[in-house]
């Protein structure tokens, strides 16, 4: 197997007040700051994405802005950052402090089992797998439909950053339905935990809305 190593740099910036505003309203402003830089908004000036899978993803975590860059997308983190004082949502909000982390990380299948928990609401569910979803009669067949949505949702992310998976995946999940709203719409979304042979980096996403918080994921480390 080809180890792909990948630079991560995770930026999380305090502000004065706990921010309320969504992630997508951090993007956003962040964005504009810096339309010289597509890889910031995911975007070319035609509307046509960039990447597959964001190189800059943005998460709201305890009240604080939290925003992972991969590869390109961590240098330019690192290029903007200092320069950024306050953020300007739904209010301006001064920027107190500035934590900056930056390491290589390998992102891959593994042979041991990993146990993660979204710790944002995950959007599995599109308009084909919804309607299988809600008319499955059984928890069990709901179940098998997320587990299968889930590597889905692994494999495309392994494909956006150049990742060839040449092992079957399976995972193992415990989940609870919620409802948030994304891109105006309300939608059902799950948090919850879940079990794969899979490295993957601590607040990267999985699912839609991946730029803008959603399916945020984070390491469980299991006592022995």
């Amino acid at each position: 197997m080809i180890i792909m190593k990948y630079n991560i740099v995770t930026v999380t910036l305090k502000t004065d007040k706990k921010l309320i505003s969504g992630a997508s309203k951090v993007r956003g402003y962040i964005g504009n700051a810096y339309k010289e830089y597509p890889i910031l908004h995911n975007h070319y000036n035609e509307g046509k994405f960039l990447y597959s899978y964001p190189y800059v993803q943005y998460k709201l975590i305890n009240g604080n802005a939290v925003i992972v860059g991969i590869d390109e997308g961590g240098d330019i983190l690192k290029d903007i950052i200092p320069e950024l004082s306050v953020l300007t949502l739904d209010r301006e909000y001064k920027i107190t402090e500035k934590l900056i982390i930056e390491k290589e990380a390998d992102i891959k299948p593994s042979s041991e089992e990993k146990h993660y928990e979204f710790i944002t609401p995950w959007l599995g569910l599109n308009q084909n797998n919804y309607k299988k979803y809600i008319n499955s009669k059984s928890w069990k067949d709901k179940k098998e439909i997320l587990n299968r949505v889930l590597v889905g949702n692994l494999l495309s992310m392994s494909k956006g950053l150049g990742i060839i998976v040449s092992k079957r995946l399976y995972a193992k999940t415990h989940f609870e339905e919620t409802i948030v709203e994304y891109k105006g719409v309300k939608m059902n979304a799950f948090k919850g935990q879940f079990r794969v042979h899979y490295d993957i980096p601590d607040f990267f996403g999985l699912g839609k809305g991946v730029s803008q918080g959603f399916g945020c994921v984070k390491q469980i480390f299991d006592e022995e």
